[in-house]
């Protein structure tokens, strides 16, 4: 089977892996006008400030929408159908693109998720959701 194409860090990323890696959900956040930004990246949409810090999550949020694929669209996932790509809308405001690592079945815009931590290599550990 075939692996799924992992994210590669960078200087700007590189913080979010090793939070996620030590089960910590955090996103940077401008230290010149207060907004949360996800993804990484160097200056603040907001404002243009270079200056961030790095605040933890709750890890709690609502499905924003998502797609349920019930075909392999990579070899990676035969026989890991059905596949849920998520939109979560953190409780703390910005969006995350994820996966649902459980109940497929049930899934459905407005519900609440939880964070949970899937580490895929010693580098990688990817944040997914479960409904709450």
């Amino acid at each position: 089977m075939a692996d799924l194409p992992l994210p590669i860090p960078d200087a700007d990323t590189q913080p979010f892996w090793d939070y996620c890696k030590a089960g910590e959900l955090r996103a940077q956040r401008c230290a010149s006008c207060g907004r949360l930004r996800h993804p990484p990246r160097p200056t603040c949409a907001e404002c243009g400030s270079f200056d961030l810090e790095w605040v933890k999550l709750s890890g709690r949020g609502t499905i924003y929408t998502y797609a349920v694929s019930h075909q392999a669209v990579h070899p990676a996932l035969e026989g890991r159908i059905p596949h849920t790509a998520i939109l979560v809308q953190l409780e703390e405001g910005p969006l995350m693109t994820s996966n649902l690592v459980e109940g497929d079945d049930r899934v459905a815009i407005g519900l609440p998720v939880e964070v949970v931590f899937e580490r895929v290599t010693d580098e990688i550990t990817l944040p997914k959701f479960r409904l709450v």
